[in-house]
């Protein structure tokens, strides 16, 4: 492979850059108690097919998703822009796995709606994002977390003053997943 190929190839995440990015969601969120680590796990832990009934206790970890953005934040203000993209490439490629018609039918919502319904599932930790992977059924309807879709894009931009350029020639928007929207 020429240097040439190398710098047109896209950038994926290394299972470092993942490792790192899930166990900082999780320091972010151990952070702030009990609490929440009782309700990620009920939401881990129940049924789909008893969401109708349940209600409310499905949003019940909606008043801690600004505290644990803040966390996050916070672990992440003395990083370096490299590391900022990396982080921000892995978040975007996760949002971009999941950007799929199958769990499109769960959390409903227009484009932004999906892609902040995708921030959510992200949000809620690496075990969260596999069952919803797995079972799309396992998402939330309406369930939204806009602020980790570009929380690394932002800070990168606050502290160099540009958007950060991931290299990884994907969209982490809504319906650019070719192989999660297949045509009917």
């Amino acid at each position: 492979m020429t240097d040439t190929d190398l710098a047109a190839s896209p950038r994926l995440p290394t299972a470092e850059e993942e490792s790192r990015f899930w166990a900082l969601v999780e320091e972010a969120w151990a952070r702030l108690g009990p609490e929440p680590a009782v309700l990620r796990r009920a939401l881990l832990d129940r049924d789909p097919a008893d969401d109708e009934e349940g209600g409310d206790g499905l949003y019940a970890i909606d008043k801690w998703l600004d505290p644990f953005l803040g966390e996050l934040r916070e672990l992440c203000a003395g990083l370096s822009g490299p590391e900022l993209v990396d982080l921000d490439r892995v978040v975007e490629r996760k949002l971009y796995d999941i950007d799929r018609a199958d769990i499109h039918e769960v959390t409903d919502g227009s484009d932004d709606g999906f892609l902040y319904a995708r921030g959510f599932i992200v949000a809620m930790g690496r075990q969260f994002y596999e069952a919803v992977q797995a079972n799309p059924a396992m998402a939330v309807l309406d369930a939204d977390c806009e602020g980790l879709c570009y929380l690394f894009a932002h800070l990168y931009e606050e502290c160099f003053g540009v958007w950060p350029e991931t290299g990884s020639g994907i969209s982490r928007e809504s319906v650019c997943n070719p192989a999660g929207w297949p045509e009917d």
